[in-house]
Order: C-alpha cells, then sequence, then structure tokens
C-alpha cells in the first residue's frame, strides 16, 4: 500500500493559521495535493480534541482514523520552553498519539504546565524536552515525539537561537526514545547526513501547513510502502529506515526555506556562512546580530564534509509547491493570482493530483493541458535545475530566472 503522508499541520485553533484549516478543508486539499495520510495537528487543545473526537471514525489499521476519504493519525506540536546550562530553551515537538484516549491524557497532563485553550500549539513553560518525553511516554510507550523543525533558529532542538549541540544534550537520559528527527525547510537529508552523530537517526519531512491549501499542505512529506497501514507498522518503518517500506522523502530545496542563509531581515542583508563568519555574524548595515541559519548552524556542528552519503540512507526528491512553480513561469509574484489558481487546478484536474504534476507526468502531456514554459519549469524543478535565492531571517527563498 502506497503511502504519502503529512504528519505535521495545525487546525484553525493554532495561531496564525486560516479559518478554513477544519477537518472538510484539510481532507479536500490533501487529496488535492496527492497525500492519502494526515496528521490531525493540535491534539491537546480540547475543542479540536472535542471535534476529532466527534468526527473521526475508526480506519481499517490500528490507530489509524479515516474522515471524508482520508486517512488521520493524531499528532500535535508543543513547545516547551526552560532554562538548561545557563540558557533558555525554546523547544518544539511533534507528538505522535496511537488513540484518542491517550490524547486525552497528555492534553490533562500538560496542562499544569500551560494554557492549552490558548494555542493549538501549547507553550508550556519551565517542562524541559527530557521530561516531557518522560511524562508522555509514561502514559503510554507508544506515543512517539520527534523533534519538529530541527534546525529553526527560534524553536528547535538545534537552533542556533536557543537549541543545543546534540540530541543528548537536549533529551538526556531521554534519548534513547528519540529515533526520528524532523528535517524543516530549511534543511535537506545531504545536511543533516554531515552529522555521524544522526546515523542512527530516521529524517522525516513534513509541511508544518498552517493552512488547508495544497501549496501549503504536503510541499513536504512522507512516502511509504506498507503491507497494511497502521499506527505500529508507520512508525516501525521510520524508526527501522527499512527501504522496503520507508521509500522517500519529499523536500523542498532547503534554499527555499525561510532560514537557510545568515541575514537580517531589516536591512535586506543574507550571506553564506562563510562570510558572516568573517564577519563575526554582524549585519554590514547596522552592526547588530545576524540571525545565523540553518546551512551557518549545520557547519558549526558537522563532522563531515558536503556531499557525504551514509550507508542506507533514505532516499528524498526535491519539488517546489506547484503553485509556485506556475507563479514563477508566469512572473506573478503574490499569493491567490486567480490566473496563476487557475493554471494549477487545471493541471491537478487533468493528472488526479498535485504530486502527479510534479513527480511523473510527461512534459508533453503538461504542455498539452497548460503552456511550453510552465511545463518546462515543471520538469525543471523535477529534474534539479531550478536554482534559488536564499532564505534567510524569515524571508523565503525565490528562484532565479531560468536561463
Amino acid at each position: 500500500m502506497r503511502i504519502t503522508a503529512d504528519l505535521h499541520i495545525h487546525s484553525r485553533y493554532a495561531l496564525a493559521t486560516s479559518r478554513d484549516t477544519d477537518l472538510e478543508h484539510l481532507a479536500e486539499g490533501a487529496r488535492t495535493k496527492g497525500l492519502n495520510l494526515l496528521g490531525t495537528g493540535d491534539i491537546t487543545h480540547p475543542l479540536w480534541l472535542k471535534e476529532l473526537k466527534s468526527k473521526l471514525k475508526p480506519g481499517d489499521g490500528e490507530g489509524i482514523f479515516a474522515y471524508r476519504g482520508m486517512n488521520w493519525i493524531l499528532t500535535g506540536e508543543v513547545s516547551v520552553v526552560y532554562e538548561q546550562a545557563g540558557k533558555i530553551r525554546k523547544v518544539h515537538h511533534l507528538v505522535n498519539v496511537p488513540d484518542l484516549e491517550t490524547a486525552e491524557q497528555i492534553s490533562e497532563a500538560l496542562s499544569k504546565y500551560g494554557n492549552m485553550s490558548s494555542d493549538g500549539r501549547p507553550i508550556l513553560k519551565g517542562l524541559g524536552s527530557a521530561e516531557m518525553v518522560e511524562i508522555l511516554t509514561g502514559l503510554s510507550s507508544s506515543v512517539v515525539i520527534i523533534p519538529a523543525h530541527a534546525w529553526t533558529p527560534w524553536f528547535s532542538v538545534f537552533g542556533s537561537k536557543s537549541g543545543f549541540d546534540s540530541l543528548e544534550d537536549c533529551f538526556l537520559d531521554q534519548t534513547g526514545k528519540i529515533f526520528a528527527i524532523e528535517t524543516g525547510l530549511s534543511s535537506d537529508p545531504p545536511m543533516n547526513w554531515r552529522l555521524s552523530s544522526l546515523d542512527r537517526i530516521a529524517l522525516v519531512s513534513n509541511s508544518d501547513a498552517h493552512s488547508p491549501n495544497p501549496w501549503r499542505l504536503g510541499r513536504e512529506a512522507n512516502v511509504f510502502d506498507l503491507e497494511a497501514l497502521t499506527y505500529r507498522e508507520l512508525f516501525d518503518a521510520i524508526r527501522s529506515k527499512d527501504p522496503r517500506r520507508f521509500l522517500y522523502t519529499i523536500e523542498v530545496d532547503p534554499s527555499y526555506g525561510k532560514y537557510h542563509f545568515t541575514g537580517h531581515r531589516k536591512c535586506d542583508v543574507s550571506m553564506s556562512p562563510r562570510e558572516s563568519m568573517a564577519r563575526s555574524n554582524l549585519c554590514p548595515k547596522c552592526g547588530k546580530k545576524m540571525t545565523v541559519g540553518v546551512l551557518q548552524r549545520v557547519e558549526q556542528l558537522a563532522d563531515r564534509p558536503e556531499g557525504f552519503a551514509p550507508k542506507g540512507a533514505v532516499p528524498y526528491r526535491n519539488l517546489l509547491p506547484l503553485y509556485e512553480i506556475v507563479s514563477f513561469a508566469m512572473g506573478v509574484n503574490r499569493l491567490y493570482a486567480n490566473r496563476v489558481l487557475e493554471v494549477q487546478n487545471r493541471l491537478t484536474a487533468a493528472f488526479g493530483n498535485e504530486l502527479n504534476v510534479l513527480l511523473g507526468a510527461p512534459e508533453d502531456d503538461l504542455a498539452k493541458v497548460t503552456s511550453a514554459p510552465i511545463a518546462s519549469a515543471i520538469i525543471a524543478v523535477r529534474e534539479n535545475r531550478i536554482r534559488l535565492r536564499p532564505g534567510y531571517d524569515g524571508v523565503y527563498g525565490s528562484p532565479y530566472p531560468l536561463a
């Protein structure tokens, strides 16, 4: 059974999300994208959990739920803020849960550290990552905790602003329970392969979507071939990095991510790690500290050269959302442009879903549905022939003009 999964999303109860981010719109957007397994997000929020309980039905496999033709797994993101080793730490975690009863227990247990109703992604103060792992796995040994967007500067396990230099520093005696990390938009597998300490760790990719739009959902995802879709089978495939079951991840080019390069958004300054380190990470325009990007942070922690690939690593495919490709090819530089949406929708209708367009549709067939320049741009992305201006300090990367 081929499974394409996006396990990290949010609901309308999370801050800075679309009001349409409900189960109905998420299911529709996921089908349009080409996903058939979606995380629910936000399981700790009382109102969202109530909605999940009323709408989700048991799926065909244990720990899998069904609604509106979509398979669902119970997930949520949790932010912890605490002091360790003389530094304030802010780490986000993706929490995966096998059943609704455990989700309720988790929400209750974490309510001692923060207001579960304030945000779909609750901020818990005074609770360390290791202690959180111990509490949640104590409720159920089937709970899976994955460090979210592991390299993002502000809120992640390796973040330059508040993170750690190793998983062991963060998770202490609970490190053995961590078997996967989420790469995030600003890093990709080859960047993570440069750390030998991550060789035992599986690399997963998810969208962290804040809206149900297909250009947000599934922009990063995981592709499996499972005998049966169950919670246990899914995470066993991830844990084991079994190449017969965990086929590949879908990644955006890390330059597309908002924190790939080091930079200072207010001064419109960005630079490579070498340039930044030569300037002591100081902005050349204002003299203030720049936000150290993911590429530089990887460079600081890496013990291997660029290009190293460990044996048995799960493969990956680089893509960009279809809306981004079409808008780039058409020269339209704004969101939700009707003429871009019309082309996007025509392509997804013709080929079944967006991932079919991006991964497999022949160029001649694409050109029949749209234009030759748009078809050419889709193939260029598929073949990794698009270069991007790297994102920095909260600014997305953008493609250079095609030659």
